[in-house]
């Protein structure tokens, strides 16, 4: 069948031909931008880093393996920002309740998202560099990498995947990012769900134009501390 002197093999070619070029030029634009940022604030990253080595003892970034595009895993980079071989138990079972919805709280609500009341795993310099999401930056380094894109889901940890029903898995449908629609959208305010419809609705409307939102809502977002931890 022929839709406007088209057949549908040419009709779906073209589509993926646009599909590519639309996803090439996402690609330079992350990197290009990844870089221009990793530049300009080199000296914070470089102060961070010393902070982070001068208060605790260990390493001053982070590693953790995250599940990204497709379910494939990669490794996750930050700041440190807790003490060295902090015990994860605590934080697993707190985010296992919150996706089994048993966070609610004695007056009926639930509990915000990551508010983990008392943790203490976490460093005085790995509080303050929380508070203004400066532990995020190496993931800038990702980016260049090809593990995340600027714009997307939250990259989550392995054992919160392991207790996902099946229609959360829609939101690996497109890269993790560094920002995104649920950081823009109250970030720790929402509930889990809420976190993973968001991600979810930014696959299906996903745009360089959305992107471009995002993004420059972002600084003031980190700047109010807006649904920060």
């Amino acid at each position: 069948m022929e839709a406007h002197g088209l057949t549908r093999e040419e009709t779906l070619n073209g589509s993926a031909t646009r599909h590519r070029a639309g996803e090439g030029l996402r690609r330079t634009f992350d990197v290009a931008f990844a870089v221009a940022l990793i530049l300009l604030l080199s000296p914070v990253l470089i102060a961070v880093a010393l902070a982070v080595r001068i208060d605790s003892r260990g390493p001053a970034f982070f590693r953790q393996r995250r599940v990204g595009h497709r379910e494939r895993e990669f490794t996750l980079y930050k700041f440190r920002s807790m003490r060295v071989n902090a015990d994860p138990r605590g934080h697993k079972e707190y985010v296992t309740a919150l996706i089994k919805g048993e966070d609610e709280r004695p007056d009926g609500g639930r509990e915000n998202l990551y508010k983990l009341a008392v943790d203490n795993r976490i460093t005085p310099v790995g509080r303050w560099i929380r508070r203004w999401s400066l532990d995020e930056l190496p993931q800038l380094f990702n980016v260049v990498k090809g593990d995340m894109t600027l714009v997307g889901p939250r990259p989550a940890i392995p054992y919160e995947v392991a207790e996902y029903p099946q229609w959360y898995r829609q939101r690996f449908s497109v890269k993790p990012g560094l920002t995104g629609y649920w950081q823009v959208s109250g970030r720790s305010e929402r509930t889990y769900e809420e976190m993973v419809r968001l991600d979810i609705e930014y696959a299906k409307r996903r745009t360089l134009g959305l992107d471009l939102s995002i993004l420059l809502k972002t600084p003031w977002v980190v700047l109010s501390r807006k649904g920060a931890e």
